[in-house]
């Protein structure tokens, strides 16, 4: 007999899916009939499997360890979770982590030899005792929310199932707000709401942004409405600091929308200026766009994230971006520009 005791960070989950991740090899019929007969039994009673597990919950499995072990499949790869002693936590509650990401890292692994955002996650509940890791059996805490490689700034990551999966939910819902910071070419000196369609190539992973106005009602192409709304912080004939309020949240929307109507973004050599990012690129050695996930505003939620309800995140720009920030010289906005590092 094998006992197992539910912890926080699996609680949330149907029995039948713990199950199967437990006992990946099980076929879901056996699973099932071992329940009816109670040699599976949670909180020592017969259970469907559609029970939703809970903190603390016992699960009894009646079974000979060698049947445990064959259903258990072969030992998997295993993987690396490295500390990172540099990873910026913004906040830490006992559902979720608040980081801000450096441009450059990635949010989830592109190829299998990659480490992102999770792996470092994952590295620093294992060395803060958080986490065992023969619970990532069961439940692996993962990112909420991404962020393009070379863009800065928020990530919400899930150390409980419970955490992945609300606010996860959220961000795929819209419910809060998501503010970011960018340095943009050219004078805005008016907030502006825009409204776009966007279409992906998928082969070249870059967007195009079509205008409202421009936009055939029936010429049978699928575009993406977008929706981005901005607000000037500081500005001088050259640049534009905007705060940026992202709507929709599609891929490389601000970059591209904002480039569509001409104030491209600092940095970005994709949708960019190349003589004007080249000319602050010698200057202060960028190497990513200046765009920064900047705040987030949580809605009201529900149990078991009350306790979250209305909490506002945010996130101190790279060096970089303060930097060319402090060394302008802004014709409007001075200390406000001065006021979002802080």
């Amino acid at each position: 007999m094998r006992e197992i005791v539910i912890s926080r960070n699996e609680a949330g989950q149907r029995f039948d899916k713990y199950l199967k991740k437990y006992l990946p090899e099980a076929p879901s019929g056996f699973l099932y009939k071992m329940m009816r007969k109670k040699n599976i039994v949670l909180n020592g009673n017969k259970a469907s499997g559609r029970e939703k597990l809970e903190e603390g919950d016992r699960i009894k499995l009646f079974l000979a360890e060698d049947t445990i072990g064959k259903f258990t499949g072969r030992p998997q790869k295993k993987e690396s979770y490295p500390y990172n002693k540099e990873l910026d936590i913004v906040c830490e509650e006992k559902d979720i982590l608040v980081i801000n990401k450096p441009a450059g890292m990635l949010s989830q692994k592109a190829e299998e030899k990659d480490c992102s955002v999770v792996e470092y996650v994952i590295g620093y509940l294992i060395q803060s005792g958080q986490l065992e890791e023969k619970e990532l059996r069961t439940f692996k805490p993962s990112v909420c929310n991404r962020l393009d490689r070379n863009t800065s700034g928020l990530i919400i990551a899930g150390k409980s199932l419970a955490g992945l999966q609300v606010m996860a939910e959220h961000f795929r819902l819209r419910t809060m707000a998501k503010y970011y910071l960018c340095l943009v070419k050219g004078k805005l000196s008016k907030s502006a709401y825009i409204q776009g369609y966007l279409m992906k190539n998928k082969k070249t992973n870059r967007v195009k942004v079509i205008q409202v106005s421009e936009k055939s009602k029936d010429d049978g192409t699928a575009y993406t409405p977008i929706e981005t709304e901005y607000y000037p912080v500081a500005y001088n004939d050259d640049m534009t600091l905007l705060k940026v309020h992202l709507i929709t949240g599609r891929t490389h929307q601000i970059r591209a929308h904002l480039s569509s109507v001409g104030h491209p973004v600092l940095g970005d050599y994709k949708y960019g200026d190349l003589e004007w990012n080249d000319r602050f690129r010698k200057k202060y050695q960028i190497t990513s766009q200046m765009l920064h996930a900047y705040e987030l505003i949580l809605p009201e939620m529900e149990e078991p994230l009350a306790y979250l309800s209305g909490r506002i995140f945010t996130a101190k720009a790279p060096p970089v971006f303060y930097r060319v920030i402090k060394e302008t010289a802004w014709q409007h906005g001075i200390q406000e520009a001065f006021e979002v590092q802080h």
